[in-house]
């Protein structure tokens, strides 16, 4: 994976233009690995009409062959378990949440753990993530466990890595066999961390974040936390879509009740199938590394939409080679947007999210959603047959 190595070394990490041949290259390898390696993708794609010849083409420039090369929704990943290598061979296995009653389950090989690890350190540091200084944590989302293997659970305690960490608070615990909120030792802990000099981060879904700050609106607390205090944001809102913030609203409740200005919360978006780093800028704007790749597809013939046009959101990546996650569609809805029109000085393109599509109405194929979901389903079964 020669390619994958060299774009995930690439020095700058949103120099989008000028890595769009290694990007290319690098697609073009991991597809063709995870055809040879994973029968259920090779059926897939053979079934597409995207077999070995259109894989190697060199005769296609990235945005042709993005738009050609298949996607699997990420609703197949919760329905079925494909992998390109075998278990023994996964260093690390994740799952998504869960929310809907299934749950993805994706392998992490060392080659794209380390891809990660290159990732996380480039942005982290051009964001300001990393600190010597050490710091307490409060984690609005689950408290570990053994029986827990959610790629959020996992993210959020590798946040707490950013700095040297003196503590670690979680807002859902874990007890008798379920996750319960726990705001009132939340709400006690941040008082009492406000009267110390050790910054305070925050880290986890935005939905508990935001319900723990308007609990403290609610009973009249505020503080104002120690210098150098990071509200960090991510996992989406899952079931609380409803009653999903306003960000200028949130910012405003953050420096009610926490003292922390909107320059020092920090937002992450991504997905266990597509494990990509996308961190906000300080705009608050989701700009693409060079490690990924965004299409943004009509939700009626799934065809690619220019910039500034709403549709679903295509996610792509060469970093993994456990499981087929090259190229994923996921239930978000988006638009693209120029670099150029942020103001923050990074040139790549940014997503901007609008919102979410319930399961039921995603289009996940010119035909209409629930038909390539059937038929994936069905052509898979049918591989597993002598």
């Amino acid at each position: 994976m020669k390619y994958r190595r060299r774009l995930f070394s690439a020095k700058s990490p949103y120099d989008t233009n000028g890595t769009e041949e290694l990007f290319l290259r690098a697609v073009r390898e991991n597809c063709l690995f995870h055809y040879t390696n994973c029968p259920e993708y090779r059926k897939l794609l053979d079934g597409l009409g995207f077999g070995e010849r259109e894989i190697v083409s060199d005769s296609l420039p990235l945005s042709e062959y993005l738009a050609r090369l298949p996607f699997i929704p990420t609703l197949l990943f919760k329905r079925r378990r494909m992998f390109s290598v075998p278990r023994h061979r996964m260093f690390v296995k994740a799952t998504s949440s869960g929310t809907s009653g299934r749950f993805s389950e994706i392998g992490f090989d060392a080659g794209g753990l380390l891809c990660g690890l290159k990732m996380v350190l480039r942005l982290g540091r051009q964001r300001g993530l990393f600190s010597l200084r050490p710091c307490r944590y409060i984690v609005t989302g689950y408290q570990p466990h053994r029986g827990n293997r959610t790629a959020v659970t996992k993210t959020a305690f590798g946040a707490t890595l950013f700095t040297p960490c003196i503590s670690r608070k979680y807002v859902l615990k874990y007890a008798n066999g379920k996750y319960s909120p726990d705001f009132d030792g939340t709400v006690e802990a941040v008082v009492r961390y406000s009267k110390k000099r050790a910054p305070v981060r925050f880290m986890g879904f935005p939905a508990y974040m935001y319900f723990l700050m308007r609990e403290m609106e609610r009973r009249g607390v505020s503080v104002r936390l120690p210098k150098g205090s990071k509200i960090m944001l991510g996992g989406g809102w899952k079931q609380f879509y409803a009653e999903q913030a306003d960000k200028d609203a949130f910012y405003r409740l953050a420096e009610k009740v926490l003292g922390v200005s909107d320059k020092d919360v920090v937002e992450f978006y991504g997905a266990v199938e597509h494990p990509i780093m996308y961190t906000d800028c300080p705009n608050h704007r989701f700009h693409i590394p060079v490690y990924s790749r965004v299409l943004i597809r009509d939700c009626d013939t799934l065809e690619p939409l220019p910039p500034g046009e709403t549709g679903l959101v295509n996610l792509i990546t060469p970093m993994i080679c456990a499981t087929p996650i090259l190229s994923v569609m996921t239930d978000d809805l988006g638009v693209l947007r120029d670099g150029a029109e942020c103001g923050c000085g990074i040139r790549s393109p940014y997503l901007e999210i609008i919102g979410r599509v319930a399961p039921d109405s995603i289009k996940t194929c010119a035909a209409g959603a629930s038909e390539i979901l059937s038929e994936s389903i069905s052509a898979l079964k049918g591989a597993d047959q002598p």
